[in-house]
Formats: structure tokens, C-alpha cells, sequence
């Protein structure tokens, strides 16, 4: 659906987006994850059009788009501040961009219907932004946005700004949208947990460069860099000579002994989080402190200033490069 041949984006002769090529699946959820000031918002302007590529093409549906405005791309793009019209209501809001096409009143009607339904605000349409909440107003962008059948949607942080609560449920909301609409989602997101729950793929991006390009389990499980194992859940990073190695925190296991052990240490923390129980262990002759994610049937009680044995399976060592 979208393919980016070799883009590179610079500011005033800095560099901000690295050469980058990437393929984008027709119908996938693929996600740029990074910390702020990585280049993923302004991957997803070149798409859209707003920033031009200093090198290098985007290819939409097998046409080169590289130099035509965001009008021309058949694509939407949905901003973390949802950029709805205060005086006008939600239908006329939705209808706003199929109104400027010029589309057929009956078409314009249908369009509409269909788009309200889809994110459940049928009730809400003669409502003005002011009187809806922050979820309500999300989907009014995005109904607006999938009013115009685009063929892929573009979304920058479309959750930043709701609460924790809010957010969860509308991740939920989000992933269904988008498998009942088939559409392509291109979304930038610095929360991974995020990225984890909603994408088909992930690409991570740190400093403007692409540090790996994976599904959710193919990032978790197996990082390729030292920014990726670190970036994307709880990680404990081990040396060995020249060579580092990452072992997660539910693979490593506490031991009452230190005898036979691969590591010992002094308990420093016991969590309790609800559903998760975490100590965290300085180890011995380390500078490191390594988290343990406790089995949920452990009974053992473990008490900070404890000396333990910490030990792990080989196969669960996952070697990452610098």
C-alpha cells in the first residue's frame, strides 16, 4: 500500500529521519514507536505531505506521490488534538471534507450514517465538540476521517491527551475500527504498551534511525539492539566479554541458596503491584540492579536485605547488539 524508497529528512542541513525504506502492508496496523524527538511525526507528514522528503520517494498504491499535496494522497491523517470545528455540529463536522469534494448530497448522507455508526456516536450527531468528552471527540476526528474512505489513515498520538482509563478502553475501540474497516493505520505512539497491544508490526525509531521492524512478540522476544531491549518493556542486561545479552525480568529466577547460581545479590526492593510482585536485586561485583518478576503461586516471602542466588536458562538469553 505505501512504500518508502530510501526518504531522508533534514532540517537546516541536521539531519532528523535517516534513510529509511519501508513497505506497508494493504490492511496493516503498523506503528512508529520512539521517544519524543525520534522522526516518527515527521515520517508520518512526509506520508501525508505536509514535509517534503529532502531525499528519496513515497509510493502510494504503486504511484509515486513524493511531490503531490496532501489533497491528492488518499489518505487522512488524525491529530492527537482533534482539530474539530467548534460551530459546527458532529454530523456537519464529519461531513465536512465530503462537502468539500463536492460529493452528492445523498452520498454526502450515506457517508455520514455510516461513519457515525461505525464509532457509535449515532446519537451524538447534533451535538457541538464543546459538549462531548475527550473520547467522544476522538472518534468524532476519526468518523470524519473514515467519511472519506481513505485507503490509509495517519494517526499522531491520538491518545496523548486522555486519561489512562480512557485510553484503555479506547485502544480497544481503536483495534476493532480498524479490522472492521480493513483500512491501513499508519499511528506514532511513545507509549509501548500501546504500540504492543494495537499493532500488526512496530518500527522503532531512536535518533531519527530505525532500530528494529517487528511484530509485537518478534520485539519482545527477541531485540535486536541495546535501545530495543531496553525501550519496549522491563529488560536486565548482562555482559559477557565483548558481548551483551538481555534476559527479562519473568525469565530470571530467585534462589534461597547462592551455591550453583549464575549471579548473587542483595534484595534492594519487594513490589507488590496487584497482579505483578517484582524485587529488585543488586547483584554482586555489578554496578547493575536486575528486576525479578515473581511466579504468582510463589508463596516464599522475600525480604529486602536478603542475600540470593539469581539463576536463568541459557535459551532465554537474547543477544543484542550496541
Amino acid at each position: 500500500m505505501i512504500e518508502l524508497v530510501q526518504i531522508e529528512k533534514q532540517f537546516e542541513g541536521q539531519v532528523v529521519v535517516h534513510p529509511l525504506s519501508l513497505n506497508i502492508e494493504e490492511g496493516e496496523f503498523l506503528t512508529l514507536l520512539g521517544p519524543s524527538g525520534c522522526g516518527k511525526t515527521t515520517i508520518l507528514r512526509m506520508i501525508a505531505g505536509f514535509e517534503q522528503p529532502t531525499h528519496g520517494e513515497i509510493i502510494l498504491e504503486g504511484q509515486n506521490v513524493t511531490k503531490l499535496p496532501p489533497n491528492q494522497r488518499d489518505l487522512n491523517l488524525v491529530f492527537q488534538h482533534y482539530a474539530l470545528f467548534p460551530h459546527m455540529t458532529v454530523g456537519d463536522n464529519i461531513a465536512f471534507g465530503l462537502k468539500m469534494k463536492k460529493l452528492p448530497q445523498a452520498e454526502q448522507k450515506a457517508r455520514v450514517a455510516e461513519a457515525v455508526q461505525m464509532t457509535q456516536l449515532t446519537a451524538l450527531t447534533s451535538r457541538y465538540p464543546h459538549q462531548l468528552s475527550g473520547g467522544q471527540q476522538q472518534r468524532v476526528a476519526i468518523a470524519r476521517a473514515i467519511a472519506n474512505k481513505p485507503k490509509v489513515l495517519l494517526l499522531d498520538e491520538p491518545l496523548g491527551a486522555l486519561d489512562l482509563q480512557l485510553r484503555k478502553s479506547l485502544q480497544s475501540e481503536l483495534k476493532h475500527l480498524q479490522r472492521s474497516l480493513g483500512i491501513t493505520f499508519v499511528y506514532v505512539t511513545h507509549d509501548q504498551e500501546e504500540a504492543m497491544m494495537l499493532s500488526d508490526r512496530i518500527v522503532i525509531m531512536n535518533s531519527g534511525k530505525v532500530e528494529q521492524i517487528g511484530t509485537p512478540k518478534d520485539i519482545y522476544a527477541a531485540p535486536k539492539t541495546l535501545f530495543a531491549a531496553t525501550f519496549v518493556g522491563e529488560n536486565n542486561i548482562f555482559s559477557s566479554g565483548s558481548e551483551l545479552f538481555a534476559v527479562r525480568p519473568e525469565k530470571l529466577r530467585p534462589k534461597r541458596e547462592t551455591e550453583g547460581v549464575r549471579k548473587t545479590g542483595v534484595i534492594q526492593d519487594v513490589l507488590y503491584l496487584g497482579n505483578v510482585h517484582k524485587l529488585t536485586v543488586q547483584l554482586d561485583g555489578e554496578p547493575m540492579m536486575v528486576t525479578i518478576a515473581l511466579d504468582f503461586e510463589d508463596e516464599i516471602v522475600w525480604k529486602v536485605g536478603q542475600r540470593i542466588g539469581v539463576d536463568w536458562n541459557q535459551r532465554d538469553e537474547v543477544v543484542i547488539g550496541a
